[in-house]
């Protein structure tokens, strides 16, 4: 997400929304590396939480290629409670996306102090396709960067454990777009 972009999206009718963006390696086991992290209110000191819900979502995926041909849009992977829902997207190239999102909602206040959407309760299932593909067309951006190389956050299985931020995804611009994803996405929206 597989690379794991986890992430919190924040906005609109939704006060929380994570994704979560991971690669699998190439080799002889596969590998799941977490290259970048985002987190929106009120979800800005639950990392720990959400890296074991989405490495709990991993699974999921896993099983699901193996019962099916998988489509892209594998919808919701995991109803934590009443509150949180996991929906997973999986490209051609094996890259997994997350999305965790609150549907309980509370309003967001924005930058001026005013309420941002209304509260929301129950979406049974969020049309999540264009937060997905804007996502994806984020990493793609960022792979065809020159100066970005993907090799640097590829781990070796036979090296010693990495930080937890050695492999991140540090390129400022695909940062802000993700960050504008999740700050732009409400509920029903067709274009990011």
């Amino acid at each position: 997400m597989l690379e794991r972009l986890q992430m919190s999206l924040a906005g609109g009718n939704y006060d929380t929304r994570r994704q979560a963006l991971r690669l699998r390696t190439h080799g002889s086991a596969l590998v799941d590396n977490p290259l970048h992290i985002s987190l929106f209110p009120p979800y800005l000191n639950s990392t720990v939480e959400f890296s074991f819900l989405l490495n709990s979502c991993l699974d999921i995926f896993v099983i699901r290629q193996k019962q099916t041909s998988v489509d892209q849009d594998l919808g919701l992977l995991h109803a934590v409670d009443e509150k949180l829902a996991a929906y997973g997207w999986l490209t051609t190239t094996g890259v997994k996306l997350l999305v965790i999102i609150d549907l309980i909602g509370q309003p967001v206040p924005n930058s001026m102090g005013k309420q941002k959407g209304s509260p929301r309760t129950g979406s049974k299932d969020p049309d999540l396709k264009p937060v997905f593909r804007a996502l994806q067309t984020a990493y793609i951006r960022l792979l065809q960067n020159p100066f970005y190389s993907p090799d640097d956050h590829v781990p070796t299985i036979k090296a010693a454990a990495p930080t937890s931020n050695s492999l991140q995804i540090t390129d400022h611009e695909f940062i802000a777009e993700v960050r504008n994803i999740g700050e732009t996405w409400v509920l029903d929206a067709t274009i990011l």
